[in-house]
């Protein structure tokens, strides 16, 4: 972990193809592109794998952060590293589900998150782009947070644009072969 109450902590990621974490140096930019306080805010972390930008968000004091990750053996291994980290507390509420991310998003209501985190494996494009609809649709940025996307340096950031009529990039960053994007309503 980079920040918070929980700097310094080491997670432990399992050794699979398709998990890819953040890298510190993406996690410290994107922390400072949303502030170091995410007090008040509602996070959800989809397709969260190693889990490491949900709890980011948990260690700055959001509210409550949901993690979402659909593979059994991952979804455990996020419960066990939260045990871990929860020897120092914080303070809002960490939920990890074991869930397919995509059929989350269409129950929740609209405008019931304010900071969204897709990060989903680059293989999977259908998914990809229809976890960002979902997640345009629920987001509600009004008091800070935003929908947070990575994808492939290959993949033209005016695709990703495109999902998110209402949305704009207000913050880029692409590093190696990773773009990320901090999206923020049009009317915030």
């Amino acid at each position: 972990m980079i920040g918070g109450v929980w700097r310094s902590r080491l997670l432990n990621v399992l050794d699979l193809p398709r998990l890819r974490p953040t890298t510190d140096r993406v996690r410290e930019t994107l922390f400072n592109w949303l502030g170091q306080d995410l007090t008040g805010l509602h996070c959800l972390d989809i397709c969260a794998g190693t889990g490491v930008l949900g709890f980011e968000a948990a260690s700055r004091h959001a509210s409550t952060v949901t993690l979402l990750e659909k593979d059994k053996k991952i979804a455990a291994n996020l419960l066990k590293n939260l045990a871990l980290l929860q020897s120092s507390p914080v303070k809002g509420g960490v939920h990890i589900l074991q869930a397919d991310g995509l059929e989350y998003l269409k129950r929740q209501a609209d405008h019931s998150f304010n900071l969204i985190f897709i990060d989903p494996p680059f293989a999977e494009g259908d998914l990809f782009n229809q976890v960002i609809v979902e997640a345009g649709r629920i987001c509600d940025d009004s008091a800070g947070g935003g929908i947070y996307i990575e994808f492939p340096a290959s993949r033209a950031s005016e695709e990703v644009e495109a999902l998110l009529p209402g949305w704009e990039c207000r913050k880029y960053l692409e590093a190696g072969q990773v773009k990320a994007c901090l999206f923020r309503s049009k009317t915030a």
